[in-house]
């Protein structure tokens, strides 16, 4: 069992952003900028393109409407989506507040937010879905 599965399972506390039957967001905790969230299917696949095209496709859709709500909240230029899918063995797109390019660089710092903090992002976002 992957941590994200743990995550989903309740087993393992996280910052809850949105959950349907499929999938599930949620704040990344090491995040590259505010509102940093990660979008996993409930089905523990490894890999985003071994997942079949239909839910492929409805993660996509889930997706998008994270990404909406995260734009509602946090102000940046875009929503920058990436998929590396190397650090945890359960497919998995982050969802990442930018204003440059740069913002998007994994090797960057990566910010440090207090429980309270993290707590009121979610909020701030779920709040807009």
């Amino acid at each position: 069992m992957t941590i994200f599965s743990k995550i989903i399972a309740g087993e393992i506390p996280c910052y809850k952003i949105a959950e349907n039957e499929d999938f599930f967001a949620f704040l990344d905790i090491n995040p590259l900028s505010k509102g940093h969230t990660l979008v996993v299917p409930k089905l523990e696949v490894d890999y985003l393109l071994d997942l079949d095209d239909k839910t492929l496709a409805d993660m996509m859709v889930f997706a998008k409407k994270v990404g909406v709500a995260i734009e509602k909240a946090i102000p940046c230029k875009r929503i920058g989506l990436t998929v590396i899918g190397l650090e945890v063995p359960h497919a998995h797109i982050h969802l990442i507040p930018i204003n440059s390019e740069a913002d998007m660089n994994f090797r960057n710092p990566k910010l440090k937010l207090s429980p309270e903090e993290m707590s009121e992002i979610a909020q701030l976002i779920s709040s807009r879905l």
